[in-house]
């Protein structure tokens, strides 16, 4: 049987390439979310190997509608969603990653570090993955909806709805002192 070889398809040669850029630019602000998602560097590791590793394998699923990056993070917080509810573990790690926000200053450990976690950990799951992707990555609220498939008007509430809960939660718990810095991280 004598036929032409099949060419490489253009399309997805270019999107493997656009593919390899982002892993290779911002392996870090993937790699720190996912952490944050499954509670463990490790697991977050795994999470965003399998996570491109379905990508590539993938690409041509990805239809151009958005931007490549947010086709990207909702493949990165989907595997490691998964990875979470398969290892049942808690969200957030013993040591989270800091926060990567201009400006914004680190929760110290001392005076109530450990009450922001806990409160993190027990926010609502899309309430969590916006506060990561915000604060950790500092994704836009148009970035952020694409990402997660939401509105932005979406975006906007539900980070304003997990300000909120952080707020309340760490009233008594904090010195006065304490509070002004650790509320600006929520804020």
């Amino acid at each position: 049987m004598t036929g032409t070889p099949l060419s490489p398809d253009p399309r997805a040669a270019e999107l493997m390439s656009a593919i390899e850029d982002a892993y290779t630019l911002r392996f870090s602000q993937f790699l720190r979310v996912a952490s944050a998602i499954v509670g463990d560097a490790e697991r977050g590791r795994d999470a965003v190997q399998e996570a491109f590793a379905r990508a590539i394998s993938r690409r041509l699923d990805y239809r151009g509608d958005g931007p490549l990056d947010a086709w990207l993070w909702r493949t990165v917080t989907n595997v490691a969603r998964d990875h979470r509810r398969v290892a049942s573990m808690t969200v957030l790690a013993a040591e989270p990653p800091e926060p990567r926000v201009a400006g914004t200053p680190a929760i110290p450990l001392e005076s109530g570090g450990a009450t922001v976690r806990e409160r993190i950990a027990h926010l609502p799951e899309r309430q969590r993955l916006v506060l990561f992707l915000r604060y950790y990555v500092d994704l836009s609220y148009t970035e952020i909806g694409e990402a997660l498939e939401i509105r932005t008007g979406t975006v906007s509430a539900t980070l304003n709805a997990a300000h909120n809960a952080l707020r309340c939660g760490l009233g008594p718990e904090l010195t006065r002192d304490a509070a002004p810095e650790l509320l600006a991280v929520a804020a």
